[in-house]
């Protein structure tokens, strides 16, 4: 303590005793962490942050990421001591405290501004939502790689626009979970030298020691992933904090690692005879006690004095309002001399798509032979990579297979030193799924590739990005049994299922090529949901739309492809290359006088989102008899089909065997859905 001055210390105690009175007045939540870091928000916010306070989204700021998101009270309590304000609906700055003291009072509590761990758009000043140990540190490297892109693209002699910088504080936690192996590792190859990661190194978990079962020395990983590595002994220490973060200003070829020492505060033993610690309130006595001994009034709750607030007024609050000023200032400058790149920048930063974006998408003709939709998809996706100059994404390794290289050479690798518009991901899907959260975050439009099947290693990065209302483009193919010789491992079964039944997620699964390009239209148009893109390996018909319905039906998520004479006496429905399959079975129908209506049904989401007016128009109610033919588990189905309905899908895992074979030994063929389809018109007759 001793190398900090008397109001130095004020500021960082009353951080953590706002800390303390939120989780005690909650009963719930994790006092020890925002206690212990204090002097690390300290640090950053009111000495080493080009932060405007008073623009919390000003786009060249230095970003601050809570990774070890259970510290949550830590960032809410630095949000209000240096007095960030709240952004209105629409993202303009308001007189209004981000954090009030107020909002600390109700932390963990229904609808409050400071919930259990930070949440995106809920609370101004937060980057992004945190929780999931790994995933903020992972994605601070999208971030990184998103300024330096930025910085690549629009800066100009004179005009430095972006050159922030990106914190991420994270704990053992972080560090123990795999994302964050993934990430540090690209990182390195990257040679983000714009990315700091604070490690809180406290050897405690919620078990107990780090000894327990996490021992490994991280300071040598770190130096073999190629980080610039340092050493803090003490968090309290203020100067070798600060050489610390003048050494990773300093550094310009590697990303930065601070391995900070703290100790995590512990209670006395509570009622239940153990002891409080980072995971539970410490208890009235107990906060008291540390009042005390920190000199702050014992008897005083979420109370900070005038000098502190003024403290971060004058350094940060004065140093963000004069750096951003002088930002905007040069940004209208810029404006004159490069209207071309600042109306890009102008469309990023309200992240609205330019006039014309889609204007390069091309209609596929007819072709009974086709394509696969992995191979229409990347083509659609250079297309719109033409209109869309900030589409920037990758595959896990797997990009020729996906398809989802951009071709043109101007648009390069991103590498060290070159922030090209490619990203190879290496074999990393859950830091690809982060990063790329991250990317988009930053205003970039963000895409990420692999198998449908791998995407389980990504899942909580879709989850994420569902939460945060984050319009990340994920894009799967190998998207059923028809992988394969490669067998159940590489099949995917339940995954469309589970992932309709995320929330806030649009799951697309088109039926040919023109299909691919509608759903890329949505999915693009998205703004506060991700998008799921599941392709075939296999080729599938181009639909003669000259005969069939138009695929501008895909935008309203389902729609009748191809009718009958009348009431329909069964409807077909089905979702990407099952709907070649539905189509055949209407023929052979027809010949038996049966009357059958084919719905394609590529985006279940967006078919929901419609009036009831246009889905009845589509499954009409008085028609019972209806079949649904996917190469997936029925789960969601049953609302579509009703009572009377029929499913012909997987209920259990495929095999190994090429793709032919295993569509016949699961019942995918032309005469399985005709007798489905006449077993179903008796049942509801």
């Amino acid at each position: 303590m001793t190398s900090m001055t008397p109001l130095e210390k004020k500021a960082i105690d009353t951080m953590r005793a706002l800390a303390m009175d939120a989780v005690q007045q909650a009963k719930s939540g994790h006092p020890g962490a925002p206690m212990a870091l204090a002097p690390i928000a300290y640090m950053l916010y009111n000495e080493r942050m080009n932060y405007d306070p008073k623009r919390p989204n000003w786009p060249n700021r230095d970003r601050f990421i809570l990774s070890n998101g259970h510290a949550s009270a830590l960032l809410y309590s630095v949000l209000h001591v240096a007095g960030v304000k709240a952004l209105s609906a629409d993202g303009e700055p308001t007189d209004q405290p981000a954090v009030s003291l107020d909002d600390l009072k109700s932390f963990r509590q229904l609808g409050s501004k400071c919930p259990g761990h930070p949440e995106y758009g809920r609370t101004s000043g937060v980057e992004m939502t945190t929780g999931p140990l790994g995933a903020g540190i992972a994605s601070s490297v999208g971030f990184a790689m998103a300024n330096r892109w930025l910085a690549s693209r629009y800066n100009r002699p004179g005009f430095e626009l972006f050159s922030g910088v990106v914190y991420a504080l994270c704990g053992d936690g972080c560090m123990m979970e795999g994302v964050s192996s993934e990430a540090a590792s690209l990182a390195g190859t990257l040679k983000l030298s714009n990315l700091c990661w604070i490690y809180d190194s406290n050897r405690i978990t919620i078990e107990g020691s780090t000894e327990l079962a996490f021992t490994e020395d991280v300071e040598a990983r770190f130096t073999a992933y190629g980080w610039n590595v340092l050493h803090v002994n003490d968090v309290n220490d203020l100067p070798a904090l600060r050489a610390a973060f003048d050494a990773f200003k300093a550094e310009e070829s590697r990303p930065t690692l601070v391995v900070v020492e703290s100790r995590i505060a512990y209670g006395s033993p509570n009622k239940e005879g153990t002891s409080a610690s980072h995971g539970a309130p410490l208890g009235d006595e107990e906060v008291a006690l540390t009042k005390k001994f920190y000199g702050l009034n014992p008897e005083e709750k979420f109370a900070c004095d005038a000098d502190v607030y003024e403290l971060f007024a004058k350094n940060l609050g004065v140093r963000g309002a004069s750096l951003s000023a002088e930002w905007y200032a040069l940004y209208d400058e810029y404006r004159i001399q490069y209207p071309a790149e600042s109306a890009e920048l102008d469309a990023i930063l309200s992240q609205t798509l330019p006039e014309g974006w889609d204007k390069s998408v091309e209609a596929f003709p007819a072709d009974a032979k086709g394509l696969a939709s992995r191979a229409s998809s990347g083509k659609v996706l250079n297309q719109l990579a033409t209109g869309i100059p900030w589409l920037v994404g990758g595959s896990a390794d797997l990009g020729p297979s996906n398809n989802t290289e951009l071709k043109d050479p101007s648009y390069g690798a991103f590498g060290p030193g070159v922030a090209g518009r490619n990203v190879h991901f290496g074999v990393r899907e859950n830091a690809m799924g982060a990063i790329t959260n991250g990317l988009t975050l930053a205003g970039l439009r963000g895409y990420c590739a692999t198998f449908f099947v791998f995407s389980d290693f990504l899942r909580p990065m879709i989850r994420l990005a569902a939460l945060m209302q984050t319009p990340t483009l994920f894009i799967f193919t190998h998207d059923s049994i028809c992988v394969g010789e490669d067998g159940p491992t590489h099949q995917p079964i339940e995954h469309l299922a589970s992932f309709r039944a995320m929330p806030n997620v649009a799951v697309f699964r088109p039926a040919d090529a023109n299909e691919v390009a509608e759903s890329y239209r949505a999915a693009i148009q998205m703004q506060k949901t991700p998008s799921i893109v599941v392709l075939t390996r296999q080729n599938l018909p181009t639909v003669d739309r000259a005969k069939y319905a138009s695929a501008s039906g895909v935008s309203k998520g389902a729609y009748v492809l191809s009718d009958s004479e009348g009431t329909p006496d069964v409807v077909l429905i089905a979702t990407g290359s099952e709907v070649s399959l539905c189509l055949s079975a209407q023929e052979a129908l027809a010949a038996q006088g049966v009357k059958a209506r084919v719905v394609s049904a590529p985006c279940f989401e967006l078919f929901d989102a419609q009036p009831k007016e246009y889905r009845d128009s589509v499954l009409p109610p008085s028609v019972k008899a209806r079949v649904g033919v996917e190469l997936g588990v029925e789960a969601c189905w049953t609302k579509y089909l009703g009572d009377g309905g029929k499913f012909v899908g997987m209920t259990g895992f495929g095999d190994s065997a090429p793709a032919g074979v295993l569509l016949k030994e699961f019942g995918f063929t032309v005469e399985n859905v005709v007798k489905t389809a006449q077993e179903t018109i008796a049942a509801t007759k």
